[in-house]
């Protein structure tokens, strides 16, 4: 009988080291899945591999390579099940059958319509055994962005926020020097918020922001990503100061969505290496909150258009960084799917910024949230779609 593995059952203890593997392709798969895979043979890992987008290889195909003619007979622990079309790279499937893996363990079902089910099913029909769900929900967590964007064309988007006990995201405008960083939370939680933007494609935060905070809105957490972070900055005036942070680091990785026509502001800005593109208002394009939110009609570019322009820019994920005015119009628009709160234990006044300027539009159905201790403060995260599409 094969032995525990990191003290769990064999089957979760290699799919564990898979999931790792998968972990390390994050920020270098996108717009691909991150996949880790591990071929496994008499209890003796004999091939590993990640995914890499501009490696092309698949994980699978990694691993294959690397375990060379001791992939016979083994099983293959992948997080993602194995494809079986022909796109960048030939299937997967077909990879595996011809090395003679006799069993594949795998996470999840691909959400990608192409493949989901029909790769476990090709397995099968060529006599491969194949076992699905082996901690499932850890693999998901890894691809959120990915099964959204594959199945919909939006990104999935984190609506994140550091927050007082009594709801407020920073101390009262005016309390600090415009740029001065202003923490809630403490250092443990912050790094985390890093890992958060390294797993994302793109940031958002709206102009006022900007105005109040002068963010650099960057990556700082150190690990290795194939395409810089978008820093998207929603700004239906155009706003966004010259001498900002933002427009002074811009290196093709600052997109400014705007709503007013062409102007010799957006051509100094473009010089600058900045790229603006103007969106219908929420008005003109008919959001149906725009009449009933009075925060969806300030915002004043249509965010559905924005969600739609980053999708078509193969951005699967986003965090969500904002003030209370962008928070409600992106909540009540029904544009975030996940919120993940850091609650730190101080309290900021009535007169301190919200999370949401004003009440949601729109009535949301949460999934039962995680919620962790992060040093001093309390992390929680809410999922209020599965972008699975299987809640």
């Amino acid at each position: 009988m094969s032995k525990e593995i990191d003290g769990l059952p064999p089957d979760e203890g290699w799919m564990q080291r898979a999931l790792e593997l998968a972990q390390h392709s994050v920020g270098l798969a996108s717009p691909n899945p991150a996949v880790g895979c591990v071929l496994v043979k008499d209890d003796v890992v004999v091939g590993i591999g990640r995914h890499e987008y501009d490696k092309r290889d698949h994980a699978e195909i990694v691993a294959l390579k690397n375990a060379g003619e001791a992939a016979r007979g083994a099983t293959a622990y992948v997080t993602l099940e194995p494809c079986c079309h022909t796109g960048r790279t030939g299937p997967c499937t077909g990879a595996l059958i011809e090395a003679g893996v006799t069993r594949v363990v795998m996470a999840t079902r691909d959400p990608n319509p192409a493949v989901s089910g029909k790769g476990a099913e090709q397995l099968r029909a060529a006599g491969v055994a194949v076992t699905s769900g082996v901690l499932e929900r850890e693999a998901r967590r890894i691809n959120d962005g990915f099964a959204k964007h594959i199945q919909t064309g939006f990104p999935f988007v984190t609506l994140k926020a550091g927050v007082s006990l009594d709801g407020r995201i920073a101390p009262a405008p005016g309390n600090a020097p415009r740029g001065a960083p202003v923490f809630l939370t403490g250092e443990k939680a912050r790094a985390q918020v890093q890992e958060m933007r390294h797993a994302a494609d793109a940031l958002i935060t709206g102009v006022n922001t900007v105005l109040q905070d002068d963010p650099h809105l960057t990556d700082r957490s150190g690990l290795p990503r194939r395409r810089p972070l978008l820093r998207v900055v929603v700004d239906s005036g155009l706003r966004t100061p010259l001498d900002s942070k933002l427009v002074r680091t811009a290196h093709n990785d600052l997109l400014i969505f705007c709503a007013v026509a062409p102007t010799q502001r957006q051509r100094t800005l473009e010089a600058l290496g900045v790229r603006v593109e103007r969106v219908a208002t929420a008005e003109a394009a008919g959001d149906q909150f725009a009449a009933r939110g009075r925060a969806v009609r300030r915002s004043g570019v249509c965010l559905k258009a924005v969600m739609k322009r980053l999708g078509e820019m193969e951005i699967l994920s986003a965090v969500l960084e904002a003030g209370g005015q962008l928070n409600a119009s992106a909540l009540s628009g029904g544009h975030v799917d996940k919120i993940t709160l850091f609650y730190a234990p101080v309290f900021l006044g009535p007169h301190a910024v919200p999370l949401l300027q004003e009440p949601i539009a729109r009535p949301l159905l949460p999934i039962p949230p995680a919620v962790e201790c992060v040093g001093e403060d309390v992390r929680v995260d809410i999922w209020l779609r599965d972008p699975w599409g299987e809640s």
